[in-house]
């Protein structure tokens, strides 16, 4: 796992059964509500402050999730997107790292793709059977409910960080 993890310096997150539990509520108005897990943020900005950047690939397109990467200091929001793998390529060479260089964390089929070519693909403990056969790792739990969180935390861990994390928060 530590060779997996050790040189991610990218993690790429779908949003909906990812970062959320996978429901879309659609009030009559028209607005779109989402729910996300306030320790997956929290685990993202842990996660910047070591050095690894996060971004999003999502084939809807949503203003909250534009909202909640601002939040969080999210730098790459694809949205609306119909070809994961080709956001994935242009991302990638726009910010210059190799597919071992890069984590990604799924759900769905649709996902696929890219968790086939990344150095460390994960799948949310709730995600379909064929996305679990294919990923380095499966969280314990579920999208929306933790995974990220779980994700983040693996990662700065494998890269011998945690200590320095928990200083901010033992001062």
């Amino acid at each position: 796992m530590k060779d997996r993890i050790e040189p991610v310096r990218l993690l790429i997150m779908d949003v909906d059964g990812v970062l959320t539990d996978g429901r879309i509520v659609l009030d009559d108005s028209g607005n779109e509500l989402k729910f996300f897990d306030v320790r997956d943020g929290h685990g993202i900005v842990m996660l910047h402050r070591i050095g690894v950047e996060s971004a999003i690939i999502t084939g809807r397109s949503s203003k909250v999730v534009e909202r909640r990467a601002k939040e969080l200091g999210i730098t790459y929001v694809y949205q609306g997107i119909h070809d994961k793998l080709e956001a994935y390529e242009e991302l990638k060479r726009r910010v210059g790292l190799e597919d071992r260089e890069i984590a990604y964390v799924g759900d769905d089929v649709v996902d696929m793709p890219v968790m086939a070519r990344v150095g460390f693909a994960v799948a949310v403990a709730d995600a379909h059977p064929e996305v679990i056969k294919i990923a380095h790792y499966v969280t314990n739990a579920k999208g929306g409910r933790g995974a990220v969180r779980e994700v983040t935390e693996l990662i700065i861990r494998e890269k011998g960080k945690w200590d320095e994390i928990m200083q901010r928060y033992l001062r």
